[in-house]
């Protein structure tokens, strides 16, 4: 067995030890979602964390790990009878983002349990997972029907796996912890609140600090074992102080001053529902736990809003995590004030403006929001032109259209287009490849029938085998990658109508994150074509490409189609199975260079050869309208909408899906 980091050697982070720590202490804190780059122990300080949590009390044999004072009646090997229990070490279970679903809640034996009306069930890794930790590394990556079932078991506290009729209940209660860089894409809202607490995590800058790391790592490296060894002391201290703050947690109290300043500062940070509440009061109450106090103190709040509140204020994905802190400290402040007594509030005045707890240089609210774009004064870019216009800001979004490839495909899992899956609405059956997974009933019994006589069938069950096995054809939605191809010339760059034509695309990358989608951005003006952003499915770094986009110059179209063309190219031999919608945000101009509009026509009709899904965003404004994105659309045998037409609640044009050449799928 593999020895693992030990938690106390990790350099620095003391926001993200300190945060599952509090989860050791308090499970009902709700679990940590771990966010930072690539290389900041984000993973090595979760996996350390199993070793320092106390044995778990079991019922011996019990796949389930119920426990001996109070064990799950619906257990699946129960129900148990009164007799002493084992003990064994604290799980930590990870669920890797490529799971099947399966493998995280379990499989029922089908064949079983039709021919022998047997529950014959293999726990999955939400049963392991009862009364441990659930580790999932990049999970922002996991897939969205595994998300589904997080969500479920999270909020009721049990997993139920049903096939077909055969139904089986566990219990499965989880302290839940994930990993993720910001930069590979973003969480579903659903999931990123069912984690308690956030912090963000960053390399420290200090010389001195990162030495340390270093010969750390390059010890444990030599010899796993003795390094260990060198920390076991401080393990241990570190063991027995969870146990002592766990003893200590009933007898925490919580006064009213403390509640008041909870609820005034979720109330100014307008966070949704009353979760973040809860969240804060838990942390809270662990804090002062930890500390080994049984008074909670202005300072605990303070952190406790940190940890808890960054990943609960964004309004949409685009928004930067953090808080303010002079507002925190202002709102704890007002509400301190406004307590009559002050009795629960040991600080007394002004106590909540105190500093929080030391904590290190990636601490969790102290994340920059991101500057607009286009304000007064704003510098020219580097090596602007001449007539080259500073960033405008971008409209306000709005909810666009649906957008989608035509056919069925079978990429990854998404919401956008249709394709073949394992997870939707079922249209046939066929014989499995493999292990089945989903059964098709009827076409199962219809299989079987004929041949139930010649089987010697004698009873009221049916004699299955296994050719008569169907397996469901099912067909739900894949993700796509939106190739955003984005005119930033001189006819675009009037203001007005550069802020409207941002806020445009702004509003087709929210429908890309909800939708699940991988974009890219290629942009085009004076005379070539860039790849701002290449293909990734962080929709909220193309947002921030696209506000610091300038604009100016000539319009050399035909460069950014075939810019977007290559790009495409690559993409494909990487991940042939995703398609790809290529959307053209233009006035259809094009100019500088010989034949500029006869060169743009022939880059436009490679798509069409190729029959790339496209749509072209028609930006044309004025009395007299040309009428050129139209020819482009057609050039490329895809689609044209205005502006207004692409609003979902506009009236100006139908819901319509992209017109590719695959027309000829019809």
């Amino acid at each position: 067995m593999t020895t693992p980091f030990p938690f106390t050697a990790v350099v620095g982070q003391d926001d993200l030890r300190l945060a599952l720590l509090l989860n050791a202490v308090s499970p009902a804190v709700g679990g940590v979602l771990v966010r930072g780059e690539k290389g900041t122990a984000k993973s090595t300080a979760v996996r350390a964390l199993s070793a320092l949590l106390p044995a778990v009390a079991v019922v011996p044999g019990c796949r389930f790990s119920c426990d001996p004072g109070a064990p799950d009646p619906g257990c699946p090997d129960g129900p148990h009878e009164a007799a002493p229990g084992g003990e064994r070490a604290a799980r930590m279970v990870e669920l890797p983002v490529g799971a099947s679903e399966d493998r995280l809640v379990g499989a029922l034996d089908i064949e079983r349990a039709l021919a022998e009306g047997v529950k014959a069930f293999e726990p999955g890794l939400l049963a392991d997972a009862h009364r441990g930790i659930l580790y999932v590394d990049e999970v922002n990556l996991l897939h969205d029907h595994l998300v589904d079932l997080l969500l479920d078991a999270a909020a009721m506290g049990a997993s139920y796996v049903e096939r077909e009729g055969v139904s089986v209940r566990h219990a499965s209660k989880f302290l839940l912890v994930g990993t993720m860089n910001p930069e590979e894409g973003e969480l579903r809202p659903q999931l990123l609140d069912r984690f308690g607490l956030t912090v963000e995590v960053a390399a420290s800058r200090e010389p001195d600090q990162r030495v340390e790391v270093v010969r750390r790592r390059l010890a444990y490296d030599d010899d796993p074992a003795a390094f260990a060894a060198r920390w076991a002391g401080e393990e241990a201290a570190v063991r027995q102080r969870i146990v002592t703050a766990r003893e200590l947690l009933p007898q925490v109290r919580l006064g009213d001053a403390a509640l008041r300043q909870i609820a005034a500062t979720c109330a100014a940070f307008e966070v949704d529902g009353m979760r973040a509440d809860i969240v804060m009061a838990r942390t809270a109450t662990a804090l002062a736990a930890w500390a080994g106090r049984t008074d909670v103190l202005a300072e605990d709040v303070r952190q406790a809003a940190l940890l808890a509140l960054p990943h609960r204020r964004r309004r949409n994905p685009f928004d930067a995590p953090g808080l303010d802190e002079d507002k925190l400290d202002e709102t704890l402040e007002q509400s301190a004030g406004q307590d009559g007594d002050g009795d629960d509030d040991p600080d007394g005045p002004g106590g909540g403006g105190q500093p929080a707890p030391e904590s290190g240089p990636e601490g969790g609210g102290d994340t920059a929001a991101r500057p607009e774009a286009g304000e007064g004064g704003e510098p020219r870019p580097a090596g602007a032109g001449a007539g080259e216009q500073a960033p405008v800001r971008a409209a306000e979004p709005f909810r666009t259209k649906v957008l989608s490839v035509p056919g069925i495909g079978e990429g990854a899992a998404g919401r956008r287009s249709r394709a073949r899956t394992e997870h939707g609405r079922t249209t046939g059956a066929r014989r499995p490849q493999g292990a089945l997974t989903k059964l098709h009933l009827a076409a199962t019994v219809q299989a079987a029938a004929p041949y139930q006589r010649a089987r010697g069938r004698s009873g009221p069950g049916l004699v299955i085998r296994r050719d008569d096995l169907r397996q469901a054809s099912r067909e739900g939605r894949e993700g796509n990658l939106v190739l955003f191809v984005v005119d930033a010339s001189g006819s675009m760059a009037a203001r007005q109508r550069m802020g409207a034509v941002k806020g445009a695309v702004l509003s087709l990358l929210l429908d890309a994150y909800q939708r699940r989608d991988k974009v890219g951005l290629v942009t085009f003006r004076g005379s070539g074509a860039d790849v701002a952003l290449p293909p990734t499915s962080s929709v909220d770094a193309a947002a921030v490409r696209l506000e610091s986009l300038p604009t100016g110059g000539r319009t050399p179209l035909a460069a950014g189609l075939l810019k977007a063309h290559e790009v495409l190219r690559v993409e494909r031999l990487r991940d042939p199975a995703r398609r790809a919608l290529l959307v053209v945000v233009t006035d259809g101009r094009a100019t500088g260079g010989p034949e500029p509009v006869a060169l743009a026509g022939r880059a436009a009709r490679l798509f069409a050869a190729e029959q790339v899904a496209s749509v072209v965003v028609d930006c044309e404004s004025g009395p007299v309208r040309l009428g050129l994105a139209g020819q482009l659309a057609g050039e490329l045998a895809g689609t044209a909408v205005t502006l207004d037409e692409l609003r979902a609640d506009s009236i100006a044009g139908l819901v319509r899906d992209v017109q590719g050449t695959s027309r000829r799928a019809a």
